[in-house]
């Protein structure tokens, strides 16, 4: 089996100590070499090519965030770990905008570790459990907060705005939809008014744009 080869990269010596000490227990795990500042890190990315980088936040010169923006452009192999003592989503967040394939906390277990380096050197996404539950929260509440203007239409008003885009005629939607056409105009007039759009070819454009419709229909 494959070695998993992994470079260091925290400015604590101390830190850097531990974790070695404990990588060296663990089978198929190889340290090829050890940074303490991010741009010792990219050079060693650019010599050895990790597969794996364990790399904290805060360091001198370069930081951690920056730099594995720097080794996703530049090393796509070299899949970027970010261990940190910050448990708060933003930190997270970052982290994975940056590029970095997981989150450890730095008081995980040892096993936690072994996981996360597994996980990135599959190039799967990993993050700590002491931040996996209020992350996720705070992703969904995100996501309830940036809700696009069609999720936010009711469900009636969506099936109106997709037969319009298609071609539909008022009285053809109302047939459809099993409604008169009294109220098929009315959720006409009300899906213009929700998305303040009021002629059939922009309402069609919305359509097409948000993906409910393709260009060919």
């Amino acid at each position: 089996m494959a070695r998993i080869r992994i470079l260091l990269a925290d400015d604590h010596k101390l830190f850097r100590a531990g974790i070695r000490a404990l990588l060296q227990t663990v089978a198929d795990v190889e340290i090829i070499g050890q940074a303490a500042d991010g741009r010792e890190a990219l050079r060693l990315v650019a010599a050895h090519r990790p597969d794996v980088v364990l790399m904290d936040i805060m360091m001198p010169g370069l930081n951690g965030l920056d730099a594995a923006v720097r080794i996703g452009r530049a090393f796509p192999r070299t899949r970027v770990l970010i261990l940190s003592m910050n448990t708060d989503e933003d930190s997270v967040l970052k982290a994975l905008r940056a590029g970095a394939v997981g989150y450890l906390v730095k008081t995980a277990d040892p096993a936690e570790l072994e996981l996360a380096i597994r996980a990135a050197a599959r190039g799967e996404n990993f993050l700590s459990s002491a931040v996996s539950g209020h992350v996720l929260d705070a992703c969904l509440k995100r996501i309830d907060r940036e809700q696009t203007s069609l999720e936010r239409l009711p469900l009636r008003q969506r099936e109106v705005l997709q037969l319009i885009a298609e071609g539909h005629t008022t009285k053809e939607i109302a047939a459809k939809l099993d409604i008169s056409t009294k109220t098929a105009e009315a959720y006409r007039a009300e899906l213009m008014k929700a998305l303040e759009i009021h002629d059939i070819a922009s309402l069609t454009r919305y359509a097409i744009r948000a993906g409910l419709v393709s260009v060919d229909t």
